[in-house]
């Protein structure tokens, strides 16, 4: 059950009468303040998050269960400017021939989110590539519901904060990938259906985000 895991205060948001999870492993790379160069050692790093989908007034947007990255000034500056449940992880990224290398197993910490399973590491271990030319998805599909959205949600004591982003549609190519370890859902609680996943792959995407603005 998906309700118990996001705050009440966040509709959730279905797609054929379903709640959608995304386990997106990606790299982040020139990051920067605008007018400023990229800082030393927060500019460039592997992230992974645990998502959901929410739409608050009428605008469809992302929660977050969890975000790893590699590194530790990028996750005090992300927790203390967005209100994000971000983790410091030890990641590992490696590209041949295509494929996708990834591995991602997060720090011990003391901070236990509600519903995870108890003695979970949240790690990811696997390897992907694309297995078809770029292209864009048509409104209606699962994948623009997925991707064709424009801002984040976070919740800190009740009230609701959105940050907003801006980036051109996404260019997915159709993926496949063999997955040795992925237990980032469930150690925010989230048993993931015995399914094949479906899966995208993305080369690259510019991306602008705003500072959270409170809404509620």
């Amino acid at each position: 059950m998906m309700r118990p895991l996001v705050p009440e205060v966040l509709p959730l948001d279905t797609f054929a009468g379903k709640c959608w999870v995304a386990v997106t492993p990606f790299h982040m790379s020139g990051i920067r303040f605008r007018g400023m160069p990229p800082l030393p050692g927060l500019s460039r790093f592997p992230e992974m998050n645990v998502r959901t989908y929410v739409t608050v007034e009428g605008k469809p947007g992302v929660f977050f269960f969890s975000l790893d990255a590699g590194s530790l000034a990028a996750v005090w500056g992300a927790r203390a400017s967005y209100h994000l449940p971000y983790f410091h992880a030890c990641m590992k990224v490696t590209e041949e021939n295509e494929r996708i290398g990834y591995h991602s197993r997060r720090y011990q910490s003391a901070e236990v989110k509600p519903g995870a399973a108890e003695g979970i590491h949240a790690e990811f271990k696997g390897r992907y590539r694309p297995v078809a030319p770029a292209r864009m998805r048509q409104p209606g599909t699962l994948e623009n519901w997925l991707t064709e959205r424009y801002c984040l949600y976070a919740v800190k004591q009740g009230s609701v904060f959105r940050a907003e982003i801006h980036h051109a549609p996404w260019p997915l190519q159709d993926a496949e990938a063999e997955i040795e370890v992925n237990t980032m859902a469930l150690s925010a609680g989230i048993t993931l259906p015995g399914i094949s996943p479906v899966l995208h792959f993305a080369k690259k995407l510019e991306v602008l985000i705003w500072l959270p603005q409170r809404i509620t």
